[in-house]
């Protein structure tokens, strides 16, 4: 099973378990699915691609239906434009998920600053925050950059 089959896994199995004003969305999936919201208006445009990579993520590194993922992005835009801060989503995630889990968030993240084909001040000074507040080493963080822009074909 990859780690993103895994981490699908865990989220919808901790989805049963948990309620929230957001129906059955559980917190760790709704609190990631913000970051990346977060991570894409960063630059002030909420574009297409951003909001395209956005939902492939979630369907194809989370494994949920077009319709699940289309509903979470939505929960999640919402629950973005109320939060004023990052940290009771980069709480969520660090207190569910162990190194690799945060690791492979940071990549879904990188991959949503990405989408666009370019990285802005605001996004990388946001990254830096993400990635301390979840306990990833700022080495760590640029190895996975520097995957996910060799992904994006960047390098």
């Amino acid at each position: 099973m990859s780690i993103f089959e895994k981490l699908g896994s865990m989220l919808s199995d901790n989805q049963k378990s948990q309620t929230n004003n957001y129906g059955n969305i559980d917190e760790e999936k709704l609190a990631a699915a913000a970051l990346m919201v977060e991570v894409a208006v960063q630059d002030g445009e909420f574009d297409a691609a951003e909001r395209e990579a956005i939902e492939n993520i979630l369907i194809n590194k989370l494994n949920l239906s077009e319709g699940d993922a289309m509903e979470l992005l939505s929960q999640a835009e919402d629950k973005q434009s109320q939060s004023i801060q990052i940290l009771s989503f980069t709480k969520e995630i660090k207190n569910h998920f162990d190194d690799q889990g945060r690791a492979h968030i940071m990549e879904m993240l990188w991959s949503v600053v990405f989408a666009d084909g370019n990285e802005d001040a605001f996004e990388s000074n946001l990254m830096r925050r993400i990635a301390g507040l979840l306990y990833i080493s700022d080495k760590d963080s640029g190895e996975i950059r520097k995957k996910v822009m060799r992904d994006y074909g960047l390098t």
